[in-house]
C-alpha cells in the first residue's frame, strides 16, 4: 500500500446554483435580457461544483472543441483573467455565445446524471464579465503577405477570419448588409443578446488584420472569378436567410410575414407594434423568438401553432418554457390550410393532426386527422417553418449542396468546393456555424502552406 493516500474523491454537487430571472409578467413587455448573470461568488460556487472528468466530454460535446473543463477549473480557483484568456484563444464570439449558445456541451455533462448539469454557459459569460479589461488581440506571426476574401460577415464568416487571422492572412470580409453578424445580430431578439454584447466581440477583431466592407452583394458587387484573381482562396459563408413559404392560399393577404423579416425589422427598430391576435406558425427556436417578441411588441394574444406535440418540439426546452411563462400559448397538432381575409388577415383555417411512423428526423410524422378543419381568428400571422440558404446566387460548378439544417454544405472535413481555393460552409446554430467556418480555416491553411511551399 502507497504511503501517501490518494487524494478523495471529489463528492458530487446534484444541484445547480439558481439562475435569476427577470420576472415574467414584467419581461414580457420589454426587452429586457430573460436571464440575469451570475454574480462572482455564485460563480465561483456554481464551477466548484464541476467535478473535472478524467475524459473531456464537454469539449468532445462542443462543435467548436472548446476546453470548458479546465477554464472552469480556473473559475472555481478565482482565476477569472486566466479562464478567459482560455476561452478567448479559441472563440471570438465568447461573448454572444455566453448568452445565446444551445450548450451542447452541458447536455453531456455527466454530472446530469445525478441531478443538474454545470452551468457552462453562464459560467463562460460570468468569466468574461469579472475578468480585468482584456489586452488587444495581436496576432502570433506577422502578415504572411496571402489574401483571403470571405463571403458574409456571420457566425461562420467571423470564425473564418479570426483563425486565418491568427495566423498572419490579409482577410477581407465582404458584408452584403450595413452590420456584422448575420442572422445572430440581425435577429436574435434584444431580451437574448444586446448589441452591445455582439460590439464587445467585433471588438477583438481589431489587432488582426481583418478588414471589412460593408453594403457589398455577392455576386452582384463582386464574384468569385474577380475575388480569386484578387485573392489566394475564399471562404463563401451566405447564411440562411432564405424562407421557406408554406404554399397555402392566402399567404400573401396583409398580416401574413416571414418569421426572419420580422425579426430584422423589430431589431432594428423599423417595427414597434403589432395587430392584438398574432398566431406563430413553426416550432423552432426562431418560431419562440417570433412568439416572445410579439409579446414585447403589445401583441394581447400570441399562439404557437405546431403541427407535432410538445415532445417534438425542435426550440429548446427553456426557450420553451420562458414563452410560455410569459404568457405565450401552444396549440399542438394543427397545421395550416390557408389564410382567410379580404386584402388583410381575418382568419387561419387549420387541419387536425395526429403523429404516424417516425420520418427522417427520428421524429412521428404528422398526417392529417380524420377530423373537420379548426378555424382561429387572428390578424397576424408569423411563418416561422424553416429557413435555408440561397444556392441559386453561387456558381453551380462549386458542387455545393444544402444540408438537412438548410446551410451550405461542401465537403464535410475540410469544406472545400469542386474549385480549388473555394470552400463554403455554415450551420443552423451560432457555434454550428463557428465550427464550420473554423474547420474550413484550418483546411484553407493547410492547403494555402502547401500552394505555397510547393515547386512551381
Amino acid at each position: 500500500m502507497s504511503e501517501q493516500a490518494a487524494a478523495p474523491k471529489k463528492k458530487l454537487n446534484p444541484v445547480r446554483t439558481p439562475i435569476r430571472e427577470n420576472d415574467p409578467v414584467e419581461r414580457r413587455g420589454v426587452f429586457v435580457e430573460t436571464l440575469l448573470p451570475y454574480t462572482r461568488e455564485e460563480t465561483i460556487l456554481e464551477a466548484q461544483r464541476c467535478i473535472q472528468c478524467g475524459k473531456p466530454w464537454c469539449m468532445e460535446a462542443c462543435p467548436i472543441g472548446q476546453d470548458p473543463r479546465t477554464y472552469i477549473k480556473l473559475i472555481a480557483a478565482g482565476d477569472f483573467n486566466g479562464a478567459r484568456d482560455l476561452i478567448l484563444r479559441d472563440n471570438p464570439l465568447a461573448s454572444c455565445l455566453g448568452v445565446v449558445c444551445y450548450h451542447y456541451c452541458e447536455q453531456s455533462c455527466p454530472v446530469a446524471k445525478k441531478g443538474d448539469p454545470i452551468a457552462i454557459r453562464h459560467l463562460k459569460r460570468a468569466a468574461l464579465e469579472y475578468a480585468d479589461p482584456e489586452t488587444p488581440y495581436a496576432p502570433a506571426v506577422p502578415t504572411n503577405g496571402m489574401r483571403v476574401a470571405i463571403i458574409g460577415g456571420g457566425p461562420a464568416g467571423l470564425m473564418n477570419a479570426w483563425v486565418l487571422g491568427q495566423r498572419g492572412y490579409e482577410v477581407t470580409v465582404f458584408e452584403t448588409t450595413d452590420r456584422l453578424g448575420g442572422l445572430m445580430s440581425g435577429t436574435i431578439p434584444a431580451y437574448r443578446l444586446t448589441d452591445e454584447v455582439f460590439e464587445a466581440d467585433v471588438a477583438r477583431f481589431r489587432g488582426l488584420p481583418v478588414r471589412f466592407v460593408f453594403n457589398t452583394s455577392f455576386p452582384k458587387d463582386v464574384d468569385l472569378d474577380r475575388l480569386l484573381k484578387e485573392h489566394d482562396a475564399v471562404f463563401l459563408s451566405i447564411g440562411t436567410w432564405k424562407a421557406k413559404r408554406l404554399g397555402i392560399p392566402g399567404e400573401n393577404l396583409d398580416g401574413v410575414y416571414p418569421a426572419l423579416k420580422f425579426l430584422k425589422e423589430s431589431k432594428r427598430g423599423e417595427r414597434r407594434s403589432i395587430r392584438p391576435r398574432v398566431v406563430v406558425i413553426g416550432g423552432g427556436d426562431v418560431a419562440m423568438d417570433s412568439a416572445r417578441t410579439c409579446l414585447r411588441l403589445g401583441a394581447e394574444e400570441v399562439t404557437v401553432l405546431y403541427r407535432r406535440s410538445r415532445e417534438e418540439m425542435p426550440a429548446a426546452d427553456e426557450e420553451i418554457k420562458e414563452a410560455m411563462d410569459e404568457g405565450v400559448k401552444f396549440q399542438f397538432l394543427v397545421a395550416p390550410k390557408r389564410f382567410l381575409g379580404i386584402r388583410r388577415l381575418e382568419a387561419i383555417e387549420l387541419q387536425q393532426m395526429i403523429l404516424g411512423q417516425p420520418d427522417e428526423s427520428g421524429r412521428r410524422k404528422p398526417v392529417p386527422a380524420d377530423a373537420a378543419p379548426i378555424m382561429l381568428r387572428c390578424d397576424t400571422a408569423v411563418v416561422a417553418v424553416s429557413q435555408e440558404a440561397d444556392l441559386q446566387i453561387l456558381p453551380a460548378d462549386l458542387g455545393v449542396k444544402l444540408g438537412r439544417d438548410g446551410a451550405l454544405e461542401a465537403d464535410p472535413k475540410t469544406g472545400a468546393t469542386n474549385r480549388a481555393g473555394v470552400f463554403a460552409g455554415g450551420g443552423a446554430s451560432v457555434v454550428h456555424a463557428m465550427a464550420a467556418g473554423k474547420r474550413a480555416a484550418l483546411a484553407m491553411d493547410a492547403y494555402l502552406v502547401e500552394r505555397k511551399t510547393s515547386p512551381a
